[in-house]
Formats: structure tokens, sequence, C-alpha cells
């Protein structure tokens, strides 16, 4: 299984490398979002851009990722249409690891979306406060969420029709997910009504533990970043123990 899914893993990284568009997402998608909220918005919500940059960045980090891992269901849900599934079926492979190796290889993709984020961040003004290895941590924390959060996407794309369809039902789950927390704005400015939503948002918690890593923040009160950090690692153990095996059961059933 860990032989078939790292050689599936590879094939998936070598075809994103031979079609570059694919990394229009993870590397011109966050430049662009970081500057039109930075630069149009950060005036009028945080008075400066140097401010607003500090609180943004983090979470623009989170939708980048969240973003980026919708992309996962939408290429196993072409591969399948694609017949590409019916190959791999007729070869000596563990079953489930054109799942695992598809799952690996987006790993890449995360890794360079959080890296071009972080480099733009820090030439428009955006500083690192805390120790190195805080900053390490909020790179593998936000890692591991979106590997968790990449079941999700691999189950939708398993049960939809098209590819069409994936993208669509991915992005009414990520949209209130992304600005119902606290993304862009601190939770304490929203209404009463949808601070308890942001609340028990678990986005919410990874944009705060990100920003209690990066900047020695965090927006919600009465919470420490320790207990933001454990909110994540149990949102990700949560999504893993859901999303997993309905995932596992979409893919034997669809092929």
């Amino acid at each position: 299984m860990i032989r078939d899914s790292l050689i599936l893993a590879k094939r998936t990284v070598t075809k994103m490398f031979r079609n570059p568009e694919q990394f229009v997402d993870v590397t011109v998608q966050p430049i662009i979002m970081t500057v039109i909220f930075v630069f149009i918005f950060g005036g009028a919500i945080a008075g400066s851009t140097g401010k607003y940059v500090e609180f943004a960045l983090p979470g623009i980090i989170v939708q980048t990722i969240m973003f980026t891992s919708l992309t996962i269901g939408v290429n196993l849900n072409t591969d399948i249409q694609k017949g590409v599934f019916d190959r791999f079926r007729s070869l000596p492979i563990a079953r489930s690891a054109p799942l695992f190796g598809a799952v690996l290889g987006d790993i890449v993709r995360h890794s360079i979306a959080i890296t071009v984020t972080l480099v733009f961040g820090a030439i428009i003004g955006f500083e690192f406060v805390t120790p190195w290895w805080h900053v390490a941590l909020a790179i593998v924390l936000i890692i591991g969420f979106a590997v968790s959060l990449c079941w999700v996407s691999v189950l939708i794309g398993m049960l939809a029709r098209s590819s069409g369809a994936v993208q669509g039902i991915s992005f009414l789950i990520v949209f209130p997910l992304t600005f119902g927390s606290s993304t862009f704005v601190p939770a304490s400015t929203l209404p009463t009504w949808l601070q308890g939503w942001v609340s028990i948002n678990p986005v919410t918690h990874v944009i705060e533990s990100m920003r209690g890593l990066l900047t020695g923040n965090t927006g919600v009160v009465g919470d420490t970043l320790t207990g933001q950090v454990l909110w994540v690692i149990a949102s990700c153990v949560a999504l893993v123990a859901i999303f997993f095996p309905l995932a596992t059961w979409a893919y034997r059933r669809k092929i």
C-alpha cells in the first residue's frame, strides 16, 4: 500500500509539472487575493494596510488552502470519467492506492500555496515576530488540516456525476466556512447570531492558530494558543474519522 501510494503520488506530481496551468490557483490566486483584501479593504477595515496584512494574511493562507483542497475531487472525478481508474483496477496494485497517492501528491500544491503567500506577505510588509519553530509548526498544522479536508473533496468527487458538479458542491461548502469565520474581520464585529456559528466553525480555530503562531495574537477572547491548536487537531481527527471511511467506501463502490 505505501509503495504503491508513493508511486501514484509521484504520478500526480509529474502530471502537475507537465501541466503548469494547474499551479495558477496556488501561485497567482493567493497573490491576487492578498492584494485585493490588503490594499483595497485594509485601510477601511484596520485603518492601514500595514496593520491589516498582519491580521489578514493567516486567513488568506487558510482560505487558499481550502480552495486548493477542492482540486483533488475534481481531478479524481475527471480521471474516473476518462477511464484512468479502470486501468488502475487492472494493475497489480493496492486497491486504495490511487486515492492515497492523489492525497499525498496534493501536499506539493499545498506547500507551494503556503510558500507563495508567506513570501509575498513578507514582501508587502508582513513581519514574523514569533520563533522560527512557531512558523514551522504553523505550516505543518495547516498542511495537516488540508490533507484532512481533502477527504471531503474526495468523497464529493466519488459521488458527483461530473467535475463541474464537484466544483459547484465544494464551493457551497467552502464559502460559508471561510466567510463565516474570522478570516477577514474580527469575530467581535459580526452580528451576535453569526458569532455563535463563528465560534464553533473549525476554520475559525485554524485561522486563529495561524495568527497565534505567526504573529503571537489570537482573536478569540478567553482561549489560548494551545487551546486553538488542540481545536485544530481535534478537527483534523474528526474529518479523517468521518470522511476517510466514507470516501473509501464511495471509491470502492464507484469502481
